[in-house]
Protein backbone atom coordinates (compact mmCIF):
# COMPACT_ATOMS: atom_id res chain seq x y z
CA UNK A 1 0.00 0.00 0.00
CA UNK A 2 1.42 3.20 -1.13
CA UNK A 3 2.26 6.03 1.79
CA UNK A 4 -0.85 8.52 0.20
CA UNK A 5 -3.19 5.67 0.06
CA UNK A 6 -2.48 4.74 2.94
CA UNK A 7 -2.92 8.11 4.98
CA UNK A 8 -6.00 8.31 2.93
CA UNK A 9 -7.09 5.24 4.88
CA UNK A 10 -6.15 6.30 8.01
CA UNK A 11 -8.11 9.92 7.99
CA UNK A 12 -10.76 7.73 6.88
CA UNK A 13 -10.82 5.99 10.28
CA UNK A 14 -10.29 8.77 12.29
CA UNK A 15 -13.33 10.99 10.45
CA UNK A 16 -15.44 7.75 10.90
CA UNK A 17 -14.33 7.10 14.53
CA UNK A 18 -14.86 10.96 15.15
CA UNK A 19 -18.50 10.80 13.97
CA UNK A 20 -19.26 7.19 15.88
CA UNK A 21 -18.03 8.42 18.88
CA UNK A 22 -19.90 12.03 18.48
CA UNK A 23 -23.32 9.93 17.93
CA UNK A 24 -22.44 7.61 20.63
CA UNK A 25 -22.05 10.53 23.41
CA UNK A 26 -25.63 12.30 23.04
CA UNK A 27 -28.91 11.66 21.85
CA UNK A 28 -31.57 14.19 21.32
CA UNK A 29 -35.08 13.92 22.06
CA UNK A 30 -38.04 16.16 21.03
CA UNK A 31 -40.77 16.83 23.82
CA UNK A 32 -43.94 17.89 21.83
CA UNK A 33 -46.52 19.85 24.01
CA UNK A 34 -49.88 20.72 22.14
CA UNK A 35 -52.56 23.26 22.80
CA UNK A 36 -54.66 20.89 24.34
CA UNK A 37 -51.33 19.83 26.98
CA UNK A 38 -50.98 16.63 25.38
CA UNK A 39 -47.59 15.24 25.86
CA UNK A 40 -45.58 12.80 23.32
CA UNK A 41 -41.78 12.41 22.23
CA UNK A 42 -40.22 12.36 19.35
CA UNK A 43 -36.59 11.37 17.74
CA UNK A 44 -36.92 14.10 14.68
CA UNK A 45 -38.01 18.20 15.29
CA UNK A 46 -41.66 18.35 14.40
CA UNK A 47 -42.21 20.34 10.79
CA UNK A 48 -45.32 22.68 11.43
CA UNK A 49 -45.99 21.46 14.91
CA UNK A 50 -48.86 24.25 16.54
CA UNK A 51 -47.31 23.79 20.21
CA UNK A 52 -44.58 23.63 22.13
CA UNK A 53 -40.89 21.78 21.31
CA UNK A 54 -38.96 20.67 24.00
CA UNK A 55 -35.25 20.09 22.77
CA UNK A 56 -34.08 17.30 24.96
CA UNK A 57 -29.81 16.22 24.92
CA UNK A 58 -29.42 13.44 26.93
CA UNK A 59 -25.87 12.02 27.26
CA UNK A 60 -26.06 8.08 27.88
CA UNK A 61 -22.82 8.50 29.92
CA UNK A 62 -24.24 10.15 32.34
CA UNK A 63 -27.25 7.83 33.28
CA UNK A 64 -25.20 5.47 34.84
CA UNK A 65 -25.07 4.40 39.09
CA UNK A 66 -22.82 2.50 41.28
CA UNK A 67 -24.70 0.30 43.34
CA UNK A 68 -23.75 -0.58 46.77
CA UNK A 69 -21.98 -3.81 47.68
CA UNK A 70 -24.43 -5.92 49.47
CA UNK A 71 -24.08 -6.50 53.11
CA UNK A 72 -26.35 -9.04 54.45
CA UNK A 73 -27.76 -8.12 58.10
CA UNK A 74 -27.21 -10.90 60.87
CA UNK A 75 -29.96 -12.06 62.50
CA UNK A 76 -30.64 -11.05 65.64
CA UNK A 77 -29.59 -13.09 69.11
CA UNK A 78 -31.94 -15.35 70.34
CA UNK A 79 -31.82 -14.27 73.82
CA UNK A 80 -33.10 -10.81 72.19
CA UNK A 81 -36.24 -11.63 70.77
CA UNK A 82 -37.28 -13.57 73.99
CA UNK A 83 -36.98 -10.40 75.88
CA UNK A 84 -39.08 -8.07 73.91
CA UNK A 85 -41.85 -6.83 75.43
CA UNK A 86 -45.04 -7.75 73.39
CA UNK A 87 -46.33 -4.80 70.96
CA UNK A 88 -49.76 -3.62 72.34
CA UNK A 89 -52.36 -3.88 70.07
CA UNK A 90 -54.01 -1.23 68.65
CA UNK A 91 -58.15 -0.20 69.69
CA UNK A 92 -60.53 -0.77 67.18
CA UNK A 93 -61.22 3.12 66.92
CA UNK A 94 -57.65 3.30 65.61
CA UNK A 95 -57.71 0.38 63.39
CA UNK A 96 -60.88 1.71 61.47
CA UNK A 97 -59.00 5.09 60.99
CA UNK A 98 -55.91 3.41 59.24
CA UNK A 99 -58.28 1.56 57.22
CA UNK A 100 -59.96 4.89 56.24
CA UNK A 101 -56.87 6.84 55.69
CA UNK A 102 -55.34 3.76 53.51
CA UNK A 103 -58.47 3.46 51.74
CA UNK A 104 -59.00 7.14 51.01
CA UNK A 105 -55.22 7.58 49.60
CA UNK A 106 -55.56 4.75 47.28
CA UNK A 107 -58.61 6.17 45.48
CA UNK A 108 -56.73 9.61 45.56
CA UNK A 109 -54.19 7.70 43.96
CA UNK A 110 -56.40 6.03 41.63
CA UNK A 111 -58.90 8.99 40.68
CA UNK A 112 -56.59 11.66 40.12
CA UNK A 113 -53.39 10.04 38.28
CA UNK A 114 -50.19 12.70 38.04
CA UNK A 115 -48.71 13.65 34.49
CA UNK A 116 -45.59 11.13 35.54
CA UNK A 117 -48.13 8.37 36.33
CA UNK A 118 -48.83 8.23 33.07
CA UNK A 119 -47.75 8.04 29.57
CA UNK A 120 -48.62 8.57 26.28
CA UNK A 121 -48.74 5.47 23.44
CA UNK A 122 -49.66 5.47 19.98
CA UNK A 123 -52.07 3.30 18.77
CA UNK A 124 -51.28 0.98 15.53
CA UNK A 125 -54.55 2.97 13.72
CA UNK A 126 -53.19 6.11 14.73
CA UNK A 127 -53.87 8.54 17.61
CA UNK A 128 -52.73 7.93 21.27
CA UNK A 129 -53.49 6.63 24.48
CA UNK A 130 -52.71 6.86 28.28
CA UNK A 131 -51.22 3.54 29.63
CA UNK A 132 -49.83 3.27 33.60
CA UNK A 133 -46.25 3.32 34.02
CA UNK A 134 -45.15 0.71 35.90
CA UNK A 135 -43.94 2.95 38.93
CA UNK A 136 -47.71 4.20 39.27
CA UNK A 137 -48.92 0.86 38.99
CA UNK A 138 -46.64 -0.52 41.36
CA UNK A 139 -47.82 2.10 43.52
CA UNK A 140 -51.59 1.37 43.12
CA UNK A 141 -50.27 -2.19 43.73
CA UNK A 142 -48.86 -1.48 47.32
CA UNK A 143 -51.53 1.20 48.30
CA UNK A 144 -54.06 -1.61 47.63
CA UNK A 145 -51.63 -4.50 49.64
CA UNK A 146 -51.69 -1.71 53.37
CA UNK A 147 -55.29 -1.10 52.66
CA UNK A 148 -55.63 -4.80 52.91
CA UNK A 149 -53.46 -5.69 55.73
CA UNK A 150 -55.48 -3.03 57.29
CA UNK A 151 -58.58 -4.57 56.65
CA UNK A 152 -57.25 -7.63 57.69
CA UNK A 153 -56.00 -6.77 61.23
CA UNK A 154 -59.17 -4.68 62.33
CA UNK A 155 -61.28 -8.01 61.27
CA UNK A 156 -59.33 -9.75 63.66
CA UNK A 157 -59.47 -7.40 66.14
CA UNK A 158 -63.20 -7.50 65.97
CA UNK A 159 -63.21 -11.09 66.24
CA UNK A 160 -60.86 -11.44 69.41
CA UNK A 161 -63.33 -8.45 71.04
CA UNK A 162 -66.43 -10.85 70.57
Amino acid sequence: MSTSSHRKASLTLAALALLLGAAAHAQTLYKLIDKNGKVTYSEEAPKNFDGKVIRIDIDPNANRATLPKYEPKAAPAPAARATAAPAKAPDAAALRERVATRRAALEAAQNNPGEEDVQWVGNAGGGTRRVPTPAYQRRLAELERSLKEAEDELEAAQKNAR
